[in-house]
């Protein structure tokens, strides 16, 4: 191939000139030029050494679909991306790309004895070759592979960038800037709906782009959805997932494009869109032919040409010529000799083509040579001529040439289609899969669809040749250097799906997906088999459709903010009067609030007793909150729960137990009927997050019948609790549109009315175990509310507590904490539960697994108390129980203590404990061997304080 630019055309800025760097080498291109068009107009042949046997490559397509050149560039210190593809990297001033996979050099790689060594190295080889000695493998084998073999390395220095996200939501999304999907986003926004058209490219338009007949139409459609203010053009922006409930996944690339001292702010930005319908108007991919020599560098795709000479102006070759086996090959080399490139011959396997193309093509000069094909191709780092042959088989003809192009059929882009689970069909005439029937609101338009003239064709993969087969090195994936003949190969192994031809082979495993060789590969097989191609079975396409940054991925995740501190709104209040604070979960609370030279236990026995005599207050705003909502909100939550919920009648609240699948206590909480078809769930704060995906995962996998949602409000609801026996007086003053005596308003129910002229939900809980109100407002009023409860309690004393005296308190009422009181192996019975799970519910998550016989079998550990035989001995959190300290060591241990306080109220110390048959052994003196010591203990009941509950009714 010996590139060069045009003399006019393309959509380049020939008044821009850039400077870049290839392989250490300067280079010149323009303003809209790709690093792939600009290194070819420079006459760059050689892009890249292949993954296995280190070919030299060339540039094969002008898209994602690229499998050889693949970069790395640089664009500064900490900024180094490897296995970018060329024709999507755009040009900028000081770009520093580097070739990959080769040593020392580009033009000269030692690995490239892979290749002489080829026969060795067959598809499996490595499963074969590489069985002993075992140990051999990680420690030589691997090594020695992982060496040769390979794309670009990985960065060695730390990621300078930073990355953005977002969501969005619309009523159409459209994927794909073509005419099509221009087109669709046109008729969309003319509805007055949401419409985002993203498209991968850097200028929207697709194939549009490389025809300048459609230019003026492009810019005029263009003009008129950037002037409806309905509509959003993302350029740049690569959709790589559709997932559930038309969720899409998309990467914009913010400053790739711009020179390193121009990349101000974010490189990319994650969106998360989820769109009422989705149109995917993705175009179609031109397929390579399969032929001894096809991936010597010069032999490209025709529509890549086309796209060189007509959009960036650059032509592939001085003398060219064309294997077609459809009529779009004729059109492109009609194109491109209209634009200055000399096209020497259209080779087509075909005996007869459209009349008006031959024609065409004999007028514009170019000897057309039908019923032939391409049987060799000869140079090995650039093309320097072809051998064609009458049937592929007959008489051989030399053509000299420095470029070959390709025109093998198109293959419509059905990746995300597949990905959101739509079925596909195969059609005949484009000789490929089509979309079929969707899931999910969406569907293809364009060349995507099927719907889109590119001519006829024939539907081939290999051409024909007089050459042995194990002779020819024709190539089907071109990244993983996958032959045609190993492709055969596995079906003489036995293997009869594409899946596991795929495994066998790696063809279409690349990081392209197999864009370019997933359907070849399918023919191949197909043929091999004797069965039709629907027979064979069909690629799986996964996320990402391209290779994604971890960076987008992963977004503000980094550093400090790799699991940011969250606070709530009450945080600078607690900072202010003197908090001391602990981490919990993600979110940063107030452990202890401390007066004067109050150590930690003289100031929460301050606050426990202040709770117990008048009145406390507390942030509880880190509970994980969730809104069930739907005409089966009570039937989900009466699945998921042990306890009956059906019956709760709205304005009531009822304590939640939630089980794994095991029969194991995963979390707890207390959840309100706000309303016939809502409930308002607690969870606790290090459970939100995984609460909500375990819903989620029972209603979309499970229950998909129920009409329910849920909507994670943790962040929407800040919680003040306020409890104590002058919690209602402190309260009474601030709230409107509720009646706070006990028997309009008794323990465990919830009423909506307004505090401090804010909307609230006031529940009637506690965790104290003493009269007790949750106040909920809105997380933006929640300060406000905050201070007023404070000054309104002054003259009771008010006393704002934190997270330690709340575990104390909990604690003498025997309240547990899920993770604290159970390790992941207690049941409702182990803890004492029993009372929360409903005996006459047919089901719930975890009711088979606690009928299970290890679980109601004797031995296990249950939760009970323990008292020191000396008051003021706290045990240590963790310590184990033995029931004999004599025993030699190893001592048989009977449980762990899982709570351990001193407790002001009583005078003395408590604590709860897990502890083998521990209920019948209430009454009994177990021991805690400790450095130095053992402590004796009394095994006692879980509830150390008002026992019969009577301070929560007053």
């Amino acid at each position: 191939m010996s590139g060069y630019r045009l003399p006019a055309g393309g959509r380049i800025d020939r008044s821009r000139a850039i400077a870049f760097t290839f392989d250490r080498r300067g280079y010149r291109g323009f303003e809209g030029d790709s690093l792939a068009s600009a290194l070819v107009a420079s006459g760059v042949t050689l892009f890249g050494r292949s993954f296995k046997y280190h070919r030299p490559r060339g540039l094969l397509a002008a898209g994602v679909e690229e499998p050889n050149a693949l970069v790395t560039v640089t664009r500064g210190t900490g900024r180094t991306t490897p296995n970018l593809r060329a024709p999507s990297v755009p040009l900028h001033g000081g770009l520093v790309a580097e070739s990959q996979n080769r040593y020392p050099s580009l033009g000269f790689d030692l690995g490239a004895i892979n290749d002489r060594l080829g026969a060795f190295f067959p598809a499996g080889f490595y499963n074969k070759t590489f069985m002993w000695p075992r140990s051999a493998w990680e420690k030589l084998y691997e090594p020695a592979i992982r060496r040769m073999a390979g794309l670009g390395e990985s960065p060695t220095t730390r990621d300078a960038d930073h990355y953005a996200a977002t969501y969005a939501h619309c009523e159409t999304l459209v994927v794909g800037g073509g005419p099509a999907g221009i087109d669709a986003a046109l008729t969309a926004a003319e509805t007055g709906g949401r419409v985002i058209l993203i498209d991968e490219g850097e200028e929207v338009g697709g194939g549009a782009l490389a025809d300048p007949r459609q230019w003026a139409w492009l810019a005029d459609a263009l003009a008129r959805l950037a002037a409806m203010p309905n509509v959003r053009i993302l350029s740049r922006t690569t959709a790589f997932g559709f997932y559930h409930q038309n969720f899409i996944g998309a990467v914009e690339r913010l400053t790739d494009h711009l020179a390193p001292a121009d990349a101000k702010g974010a490189r990319e930005r994650l969106w998360r869109i989820r769109a009422g319908e989705v149109v995917l108007a993705q175009g179609a991919i031109e397929r390579p032919l399969v032929f001894d020599g096809n991936d010597v560098p010069g032999v490209m795709l025709a529509g890549a040409a086309r796209t060189l000479a007509l959009r960036y102006g650059v032509a592939v070759g001085r003398r060219v010529v064309v294997m077609a086996v459809h009529d779009s090959g004729w059109r492109d080399a009609l194109a491109l000799a209209e634009a200055g490139v000399t096209i020497a011959a259209i080779v087509d396997l075909r005996e007869t083509v459209d009349a008006a193309l031959l024609a065409a093509a004999k007028a514009a000069g170019i000897a057309c040579h039908l019923g032939h094909a391409v049987t060799g191709v000869a140079g090995r780092k650039a093309v320097s001529g072809v051998t064609i042959a009458p049937g592929g088989t007959g008489a051989a003809q030399r053509i000299a040439c420095d470029a070959l192009l390709m025109a093998g059929g198109w293959t419509p882009s059905v990746h995300l289609w597949s990905q959101a689970r739509g079925t596909l069909r195969w059609d005949d005439n484009w000789g490929a899969y089509l979309p079929d029937k969707s899931i999910e609101h969406v569907r293809c338009v364009g060349a995507c669809g099927g719907d889109w003239d590119f001519g006829g064709g024939v539907a081939v993969a290999t051409l024909p040749s007089a050459k042995p087969a194990h002779q020819q090195k024709a190539f089907v994936d071109y990244q993983n250097d996958v032959k045609s003949r190993d492709i055969e190969l596995a079906v003489r192994e036995g293997y009869r799906s594409i899946e596991h031809i795929k495994r066998y082979t790696t063809n279409g495993m690349a990081t392209d997906q197999g864009k370019t060789s997933n359907l070849n590969g399918l023919r191949i097989a197909s043929a091999a088999l004797a069965r039709p191609v629907t027979e064979v079975g069909l690629t799986t396409f996964r996320p990402p459709y391209t290779p994604q940054t971890f960076g987008a991925l992963i977004g503000h995740h980094k550093d400090a903010l790799f699991q940011p501190l969250r606070k709530t709104a009450i945080d600078d209040w607690a900072t202010t009067n003197g908090a001391v604070f602990e981490n919990v979960a993600q979110w940063r609370r107030a452990r202890y609030f401390p007066q004067g030279s109050e150590d930690m236990h003289a100031a929460v026995a301050r606050e426990c007793r202040a709770v117990r005599d008048s009145v406390g207050m507390f942030d509880a705003s880190t509970l994980g909150k969730i809104e069930v909502v739907g005409p089966d909100a009570a039937e989900f939550l009466n699945r998921m729960y042990t306890n009956p919920w059906k019956s709760l009648q709205p304005g009531r609240c009822r304590y939640g137990l939630l089980l794994r699948e095991d029969g194991f206590i995963t979390d707890d909480g207390v959840a309100g009927r706000m309303a016939e078809d809502r409930f308002h769930v607690t969870t606790t704060t290090g459970g939100a997050a995984r609460v909500l995906a375990m819903m989620e995962d029972y209603l979309q996998t499970e229950w998909s019948d129920l009409d329910v949602w849920l909507t994670s409000t943790t962040e929407h609801w800040g919680v003040i609790a306020v409890q104590g026996p002058r919690a209602r007086d402190v309260i009474a003053p601030l709230v409107e549109g509720i009646d706070l005596s006990p028997d309009a308003f008794p323990h465990m129910a919830v009423r909506e009315g307004w505090i401090c002229g804010v909307p609230t939900r006031l529940f009637r809980v506690s965790f104290t175990g003493e009269l007790g109100f949750e106040i909920n407002v809105p997380a933006g009023d929640a300060h406000m509310v905050w201070e007023a409860v404070h000054a309104a309690g002054q003259r009771f004393g008010i006393t704002p507590y934190g997270t330690e005296t709340m575990h104390v308190l909990r604690a003498e009422k025997g309240f547990i904490i899920v993770g604290q009181d159970t390790d992941g192996t207690v049941t409702p019975g182990d803890a004492g539960m029993d009372w929360a799970v409903g005996k006459k519910k047919p089901d719930f998550v975890g009711k088979r697994s606690m009928m299970r016989p290890d679980i109601v079998a004797s031995g296990r550990k249950q939760l009970v108390g323990l008292l020191t035989e000396d008051p003021n001995e706290v045990l240590e959190e963790g310590a184990q129980i033995v029931a004999d300290p004599n025993q030699p060591v190893p001592m048989t241990m009977l449980g762990h203590v899982t709570s351990s306080y001193w407790s002001a109220t009583l005078g003395r110390s408590i604590a709860l404990a897990l502890v083998r048959d521990g209920r019948a052994r209430t009454g009994e003196t177990l021991h805690v061997p400790m450095p130095g010591k053992t402590i004796r203990a009394v095994v006692g009941p879980t509830v150390f304080y008002d026992a019969e509950g009577s301070r929560l009714n007053d």
